[in-house]
């Protein structure tokens, strides 16, 4: 009997424990078992997948492409969520600014979250260097409140939101998760508004090496595409983790990012 695939994610908020335990309970009535081990930061996660700690690792975006950089395209990517095929940017400043896209922010200060988050700092950077926006003439303010984890606790986010409420910066750059979720009330409500928001990329996706094959793997990516947000046992777990529906992953939407680390010449551990 194949032993439970383990799956690797890390610790950016309590309900992980939760969510991944809730997981390992639904995979063990079917026909591929898992269990799951929790890492404090991304580097450390990449690391174990690469040396075969973990057989699959629930990678952020930056995660993926440094994995497919360590491997020379080897490794492969099982599902996201449906809200990580359709992610995006917000740039959002005070309600009333008079901020409008990009080309506003010049000679304004535009508050950036964590160094190693793909939406709110590394992706930001590179949309205003492709709208022709040069070093210099947008003043960044970055804000490295939660290295390690990619950007997902949001602390940096809300950091770089409560910066513009404090008038140390004219705008920030968020995720639209954060936005959505917590950016609009969290601290002030109706404070407020987006002035530019990014084209889709993708975020989140299960990698895995070669060496853990399809034949596998295919079963568990079955059970895992089988959760339904109506089913009340499944809900739960679902709204948890953000989605309402597993699905494959959309490779194409990683392009951006593959290019800003190359440009931006980001190092390959955080």
């Amino acid at each position: 009997m194949a032993r439970p695939l383990l799956v690797g994610s890390v610790a950016y908020t309590p309900n992980v424990v939760p969510i991944w335990e809730g997981l390992r309970d639904y995979f063990a009535d079917g026909p591929a078992e898992m269990d799951f081990v929790l890492f404090s930061h991304y580097g450390r996660q990449v690391e174990a997948l690469l040396d075969g700690t973990i057989d699959i690792a629930w990678n952020t975006n930056l995660a993926w492409v440094r994995t497919v950089a360590r491997t020379d395209g080897a490794c492969r990517a099982l599902a996201m969520r449906d809200t990580d095929a359709e992610f995006r940017t917000v740039i959002v400043a005070r309600t009333g600014s008079a901020i409008e896209g990009l080309p506003g922010l010049r000679d304004r200060t535009l508050a950036l979250g964590s160094k190693d988050s793909a939406q709110a700092a590394i992706l930001p950077v590179h949309f205003l260097d492709r709208a022709g926006i040069r070093d210099g003439e947008v003043k960044l303010l970055r804000i490295d409140s939660d290295v390690g984890k990619h950007g997902d606790t949001g602390r940096s986010e809300l950091d770089a939101l409560r910066a513009v409420l404090d008038d140390r910066a004219d705008a920030a750059a968020i995720g639209i998760n954060t936005w959505e979720a917590i950016g609009r009330e969290e601290l002030m409500p109706g404070a407020f508004e987006v002035v530019w928001e990014s084209p889709t990329y993708s975020h989140c996706n299960f990698t895995v090496l070669p060496h853990v094959t399809e034949a596998r793997t295919r079963p568990w990516v079955e059970q895992l595409f089988a959760m339904d947000w109506n089913d009340p046992r499944h809900r739960p777990i679902l709204e948890m983790e953000g989605l309402r529906q597993w699905v494959e992953p959309r490779l194409d939407g990683y392009e951006s990012l593959f290019e800003a680390v190359r440009r931006q010449g980001i190092p390959e551990w955080w």
